[in-house]
Formats: structure tokens, C-alpha cells, sequence
């Protein structure tokens, strides 16, 4: 059942068009009043009328692109990728099928991913695609389900890109998984290739999709060599900032003085690991080996060139772009895996013998 203006007017106890006046901006309200009205709107998920030349379409010419950081290349990638498609073609010089993307940065909160999710549902956005892993909570699972059903509904194409598709949505378009698990599990069995059995880990928040896939894939290939036991210990969770990658390094350092290796959740992070390695007055590789994972454009640029997995992020974005304007078929059963490619330079090598 639609929910209408007068419903939302019942529940905060208002007039219809002292509600109007809330939405539209045009009027004083008092403080409370607004709050109360603006409570009525989200309990009962009501839905704004998007823009005026919108109204007698289904959908808007919005796309909303939702980033953890916009200022992490990672999907800073992704997303100038998908920008680029939703956009149209370069130079083109007039409005044609070609939508506005709008970047959404989170900040990482889960509360922030729902609020961008509601505005543009108001909008009646066409379509809307998520970047990079998804938080493990249930509550907030349960509700991102429910909300991207709204979308579907009303017509958004909804596109995952570089996260697991939710589990028993049918709202998804298309969902892009990065094959987390296979490429750190890669990126491990070439440590232990060169020799290594002293390897410590610099995971992500404990709480995120990709940090778990990732650590996974480090453990298998741990455990496929007899060397299971301890990891607990040689486990280090963190942001996926330089400055996690810094203290979680001097931590493992601390833990077990005998690392001849370090791993981390990602390139940003890596780089924090390579100056505590440094600062311990230890050189990489000859004493510690140092790997990350993503291939940032610059992870061949870090002095040594940083060995890591590549994941190929703007051909994702570009995908995921076209995917939302509907330019490309979903792949078979909406969820496609990525491939992920082990990139190994000079910043991993045997470890000493002497």
C-alpha cells in the first residue's frame, strides 16, 4: 500500500501542509515539529516526488554511486569507472540517454548507506550501484535487503560492485565479486614458495566482507602447508589506512621477533607495514619480506616495487556502469566473480638463511 502526504501528516500529528513544508524547504518550521515530521517520514519509508521533470516517468536521470572513501583509489577507480559509462559518451555536448552520476562517499557507516539509499529512493534514482565489501551484521543486512527490494520495485536497477551479492535478494541487477579468497590464498602460497613459514597478516575491520574472504584465503593456503597453528597470534586486525598497516606491523614485530614476512590487507595498508619495517631498521626484502593486495597505481612506484594481487578495479567500475544503464546483459544468474592476478615484484624474496 502507498503511504501518502496525509499519512505521514497522521503520524507526526501535522497538518499535510505543514508536512509539505518540511520536504520542500520553502517555509519555517519549528525545530521539533520538522524533527517529528522528518521521524514520520522514515518510519513509514515515505516517498518523496522526485524532480518535476521526473514526474511522469518511473525513474529519474539520477545514478547514485555509494563509496566507503571516495579518497581510497580503490574505489575512487571503481567509481570514476562507472561515472564514465553512466555519463555517455565524451563530448557528445547535449543531454541524451546518458544519466548524472552522483558519487555518495559513507564513510564506512552503515547508518550513512541507509540514509543515501532512502534520499535516493525520493529521487527516484535509475539505478543505483554499491562499491566494495559489505558489513557482517544482520540487523544491517536485513535492512539493506529490504531497502534495495524498495528500489527494485519502484524501477532502480541496483549493481554490486566488488561485494557479495546479499543473501536471498532478488532486488540485484548484477552482483561483481572479487575472488577475495583465491587471490590472497595466491599471494601466500608464493610467499611460502619462496620459503617462508614465518608470516604475519595485517587484516581489515573485523566486521567487513572482503577483510574476512581475504584472511581466509591466507589460511588455506596456511593450513595446506601444515603450518595452521598460531595464526591467531600472527593476526593483526585494523582499518584499511597506512597508519593501521604501521602499528599493526610493530605489534606482529613484537609478537614474534622471527617474521620473515608480512602481508597486508591492502596496498594502502602495505605501505604502513614497509615504513615500520624500516623504522625497526630492517630492510625489505633481505630481512622481511612485505606484500599487499589490490595493485594500486602506486604499488609499482613503492621503492621496492610492491608484490601484490591486482584486481582489475576499472574495468569493475566500467562494468558495474554499464550494467546500471543497462547496456551490458547481466551475467548468467546476475553474479559474476572477478579474477584476481598475483603481481609479484620485488618487495617479497627468500628469506635469510644466515
Amino acid at each position: 500500500m502507498t503511504v501518502t502526504l496525509a499519512d505521514v501528516a497522521a503520524r507526526a500529528r501535522v497538518s499535510p501542509a505543514t508536512v509539505s513544508r518540511v520536504l520542500n524547504g520553502n517555509y519555517p518550521v519549528a525545530t521539533s515539529t520538522r524533527e517529528r515530521v522528518l521521524r514520520a517520514v522514515d518510519e513509514l519509508d515515505y516517498v518523496l516526488n522526485g524532480p518535476a521533470s521526473s514526474l511522469a516517468a518511473a525513474t529519474s536521470d539520477l545514478v547514485g554511486i555509494l563509496v566507503n572513501d571516495i579518497a581510497d583509489p580503490f574505489f575512487g577507480i571503481m567509481a570514476g569507472a562507472a561515472q564514465t559509462e553512466i555519463g555517455g559518451q565524451e563530448g557528445s555536448g547535449r543531454a541524451g540517454g546518458e544519466k548524472l552520476a552522483v558519487v555518495c562517499n559513507t564513510g564506512g557507516s552503515p547508518e550513512r548507506e541507509l540514509t543515501y539509499l532512502t534520499l535516493l529512493q525520493r529521487q527516484r534514482a535509475a539505478a543505483v550501484v554499491l562499491t566494495g565489501g559489505a558489513l557482517e551484521d544482520p540487523a544491517h543486512i536485513a535492512a539493506m535487503g529490504a531497502k534495495l527490494a524498495k528500489l527494485a520495485d519502484a524501477g532502480t536497477r541496483v549493481v554490486l560492485c566488488g561485494r557479495p551479492p546479499l543473501p536471498d535478494s532478488e532486488a540485484i541487477v548484477a552482483a561483481l565479486a572479487f575472488d577475495n579468497r583465491g587471490g590472497a590464498r595466491r599471494l601466500t602460497e608464493h610467499l611460502l614458495a619462496l620459503g617462508h613459514r614465518g608470516i604475519g597478516y595485517v587484516a581489515g575491520p573485523v566486521e567487513r566482507t572482503t577483510t574476512r574472504h581475504r584472511l581466509e584465503g591466507h589460511r588455506a593456503a596456511l593450513k595446506a602447508a601444515g603450518l595452521s597453528q598460531g595464526q591467531e597470534l600472527l593476526t593483526v586486525h585494523g582499518p584499511y589506512t597506512r597508519r593501521s598497516g604501521y602499528e599493526a606491523t610493530l605489534e606482529l614485530l613484537r609478537r614474534a621477533p622471527d617474521l620473515t614476512a608480512v602481508v597486508a590487507a591492502n596496498d594502502t595498508v602495505a605501505l604502513g607495514a614497509c615504513a615500520a619495517v624500516r623504522d625497526q631498521g630492517l630492510r625489505i626484502p633481505q630481512d622481511i619480506s612485505v606484500a599487499g593486495f589490490d595493485d594500486l597505481p602506486f604499488s609499482v612506484d613503492a621503492v621496492p616495487a610492491l608484490t601484490t594481487v591486482r584486481l582489475p578495479l576499472y574495468e569493475a567500475g566500467a562494468r558495474a556502469g554499464r550494467l546500471a544503464m543497462g547496456t551490458e546483459a547481466p551475467p548468467p544468474g546476475g553474479i559474476a566473480t572477478i579474477a584476481a592476478e598475483l603481481m609479484a615484484r620485488a618487495s617479497t624474496a627468500p628469506p635469510r638463511t644466515d
